[in-house]
């Protein structure tokens, strides 16, 4: 297990693996890029010929998975300990989401996919009314509930093992319920270092991609040329800007360029809503959201089967294999910023919200761009799309009023996307190179921030950015293997996790009976209000010896027990179970207040205004468990101990 008191420590044979494994393939793609892009291309060309039902049929069970936990009785487990609460709340949290998930993919593909479908349409005319039917609900399909199901398996996969069973916030927890505790070994090493990769080269391809819309924004606004020195600068600049946001911490770097671009998001969204055809594309959002709903399981299971088309395997399938390859990185760094939500609350906030959000943003720039060329007679925009995507947004605002400062903050908007996503990502390859802290030296985070940069540079300039892309989708073919796998393993554990809440709630009632002699004293046991000596007291005298008693039983039997006994109101007694999951049994001496009920008439008013009580709480791993032991017998205290242990034990099993 690991210590989170000790300072973080580097994994060398994930980080240097890792490192080497990146140079050797980036040396690949920059020497010979046409013979790597040809490699993958074939590589890529295979899957889609012989696996996309495989994409299309996991995608659909991942989403199932995710809406079935998010409903059942396992949306009520927290991503944490039963007592914890958010570590952000949910402005910050959404921000967060947004930046890390869909922000800058919206800010390319918002004007060009709708047109693109709309002028070339899988099955409809192009061109008419029912290919801007179409191109709607294709792009719905697209950047909907699939996308942000990926993310949310993987991220809910990672944030249970990690916060609720005290496993590394890293990738290879996704395989506890497989391998248990080989995860720390080699296998482990494999799987983390494949996560680096793809996040590494995710991240460089995203930003060598990125760039020429910013080099389009900034020549359309300031006639600043295009070129590759020009884009060679601007990665430097995002690079530089992203080790400055990675150096101050995730609370204070990413936290607050998320919600910088969340409110340019919602200013942009607004102008083009207000100065574009408001009625109408309030209700395309209304028409096309039913769409999408109405046709949601046609949709995703349809292979075009009967049609013949290449287009599933250029579209469909290249952002299935996309949104998975993206999902080590995006799903490690929702799950970091997801502690303490229950996994009801995860999925509403993961799925509902940003993919709600993100169809409202394509609707809006989507319905504008297509309502243009279709009624108001600016072909043009269609044939710029086609020309050269990156341009699309700029050639789309240059319709509106204002669009000097609409362009302005729409390329202000790419800038920050890129630095969230470039030192988000670069945090997560950190937290993976360091069995999964975030708490490292700073050199580490400017390592992998700067090395993002210089890999998109090398690949801009010697072309072989279309070959990384390429190899980043086909990575994740095998990726969804395990992601299933996991999946089922995360399932499993659940269920063990809501036989034990089930079991915990009438735990107390039982060991609260048996310890009393008689009614009165019961009676006492409940309606008293003791002090913080009497608590002390109680803990001194009762649950110490208890604890003293087992421990030695135990340790009889070889168990390794642990006793911290210092503290006067914080007990914790702990089985150390080598790689696998410790027991931890804790009693807590907890203040509050007491209720206004207690005073007699006309002396609640003299009484002091945060008088306190004392209970002494049972927490476990999971958390705190609300129910007060104070009063109960040293046999009560010792049942309830083994109780819990039984139940630890039997999870434990289930996991093997």
């Amino acid at each position: 297990m690991n210590d989170t008191n000790a300072p973080a420590k580097l994994n060398p044979p994930v980080f240097y693996s890792a490192a080497g494994l990146i140079i050797l393939i980036l040396l690949f793609a920059a020497v010979v890029p046409e013979t790597a892009d040809a490699v993958f291309q074939s590589v890529q060309a295979a899957i889609i010929e012989n696996g996309s039902w495989f994409y299309v049929l996991a995608v659909a069970i991942i989403l199932i998975s995710v809406l079935y936990l998010g409903f059942s009785k396992m949306g009520a487990i927290k991503l944490g300990p039963d007592h914890s609460a958010p570590d952000y709340s949910k402005i910050s949290w959404f921000s967060m989401l947004f930046s890390a998930g869909m922000g800058i993919g919206l800010m390319f593909f918002g004007v060009a996919e709708p047109v693109m479908h709309f002028l070339a349409p899988p099955v409809a005319e192009a061109g008419s009314v029912e290919a801007a039917r179409e191109a709607m609900k294709i792009t719905f399909f697209h950047w909907g509930l699939h996308a942000w199901a990926i993310y949310a398996i993987v991220a809910l996969i990672l944030a249970f093992f990690a916060y609720r069973h005290g496993l590394p916030l890293t990738l290879r927890s996704a395989l506890y319920p497989l391998i248990g505790d080989k995860i720390y070994g080699p296998i482990g090493h494999i799987v983390d270092v494949f996560a680096v990769i793809g996040t590494v080269f995710g991240v460089a391809t995203s930003l060598g991609y990125g760039v020429t819309q910013i080099n389009a924004g900034i020549n359309y606004l300031f006639d600043i040329p295009v070129s590759d020195t020009v884009q060679v600068i601007l990665i430097i600049g995002v690079t530089l800007l992203a080790v400055i946001s990675v150096t101050t911490g995730l609370d204070k770097g990413i936290r607050r360029l998320s919600e910088l671009n969340m409110i340019l998001a919602v200013l942009l969204l607004v102008f083009v809503l207000l100065l574009g055809p408001t009625v109408f594309l309030l209700q395309a959002f209304v028409q096309n959201t039913g769409s999408y709903v109405s046709e949601l399981v046609n949709n995703t299971f349809n292979l075009f089967a009967y049609e013949k088309t290449d287009w599933i395997g250029g579209w469909t399938v290249f952002y299935w294999g996309w949104w998975l390859s993206w999902a080590p990185f995006v799903g490690l760094f929702i799950a970091r910023v997801s502690r303490g939500r229950t996994i009801r609350e995860f999925v509403l906030g993961v799925l509902l919200v940003p993919a709600g959000f993100t169809l409202m943003w394509m609707t809006f720039f989507g319905n504008s761009a297509i309502d243009m060329i279709l009624n108001k007679g600016v072909t043009s925009l269609g044939e710029m799309v086609e020309n050269d995507v990156s341009i699309a947004l700029f050639a789309f605002l240059e319709q509106f009023p204002w669009s000097g400062f609409l362009s302005l903050v729409a390329t202000l908007m790419v800038v920050v996307f890129f630095v969230t996503s470039s030192d988000s990502g670069s945090m997560v390859v950190d937290m993976l190179c360091s069995n999964g802290r975030d708490d490292t030296p700073a050199w580490q985070r400017i390592f992998w921030a700067s090395g993002e940069g210089i890999v998109a540079i090398i690949l801009l300039l010697a072309g072989g950015l279309g070959a990384l892309q390429t190899m980043t989708i086909a990575s994740a073919l095998p990726f969804t293997i395990i992601l299933l796998i996991a999946t089922y393993g995360l399932i499993r554990a659940l269920r063990v996790d809501v036989h034990k809440k089930e079991t915990l709630q009438n735990n107390y009632l039982t060991a609260s009976s048996q310890s009393n002699k008689n009614w009165r004293e019961r009676l006492h046991n409940i309606i008293d209000f003791p002090s913080k000596s009497v608590g002390q007291r109680f803990l001194l005298q009762v649950v110490e010896p208890a604890f003293k008693d087992v421990a030695e039983e135990m340790e009889a039997s070889g168990l390794t027990v642990t006793l911290q006994v210092e503290d006067k109101n914080l007990k914790t007694f702990r089985v150390v179970h080598g790689d696998e999951i410790d027991f931890i049994y804790q009693v807590e001496l907890a203040s509050h207040i007491q209720p206004a009920f207690i005073y007699a008439e006309g002396e609640q008013e003299d009484a002091p205004e945060e008088q306190k009580y004392y209970r002494a709480e049972v927490h476990l791993r999971e958390g705190g468990q609300d129910y007060d032991i104070l009063g109960w017998s040293r046999d009560a205290v010792i049942g309830d101990i083994i109780d819990h242990y039984h139940k630890h034990m039997h999870f434990l099993h289930v996991l093997r």
